[in-house]
């Protein structure tokens, strides 16, 4: 009897003892961070691609649904925004990577290079920022429109993982100077 309650005190103080620790450490997940340079009402804005249309529609959806998601934000009317995010195409290139034996492409490798331009209370600042993703193909085969727009998609969303984490570290900074 004696042995359970001791267990059970040190389960107990074990378990406080981790609450303590990491509510003392001062821990912020990124989004507090990006949220200092975005505010919490954003007006997306993405230019469209008159080559490929269809790639704007696939990068607004993955911006908007990043900063629901991963940021918590509300994506808004130009009105209602405390700033706006605009994204356009620069660049998208398909770049053979890897080779079969009989001199087939077999990876291909898309560098799609974006250009975010952020705008806060009068403040405008641009970021250039290239999405890079690898994707297989069978030997001999061309690059079809479905897997074209797929790799397009994520190298988009590669784009925006890295300008997410840029704000997180301008955010730590502006966070750090208050």
């Amino acid at each position: 009897m004696f042995i359970g309650f001791r267990k059970k005190n040190i389960q107990s103080l074990f378990i406080l003892f981790i609450i303590f620790l990491v509510s003392g450490c001062g821990y912020r997940p990124s989004a507090h961070f990006a949220k200092k340079v975005l505010g919490e009402r954003i007006y997306t804005k993405v230019d469209v691609s008159l080559a490929t249309p269809e790639n704007s529609v696939l990068t607004k959806d993955a911006l908007n649904k990043a900063l629901r998601t991963r940021l918590k934000t509300i994506v808004t009317r130009k009105e209602d925004a405390d700033s706006m995010l605009s994204v356009a195409y620069e660049n998208i290139s398909f770049i053979p990577i890897q080779y079969d034996k009989n001199g087939y492409v077999v990876e291909y490798q898309v560098n799609m290079k974006l250009r975010f331009t952020f705008e806060k209370d009068g403040k405008v600042e641009t970021k250039r920022i290239t999405g890079r993703y690898e994707f297989p193909i069978l030997p001999s085969a061309i690059i079809s429109y479905d897997v074209q727009l797929k790799a397009i998609e994520q190298s988009s969303i590669k784009a925006l993982d890295q300008f997410f984490a840029y704000l997180t570290a301008k955010g730590y900074f502006v966070d750090k100077q208050k």
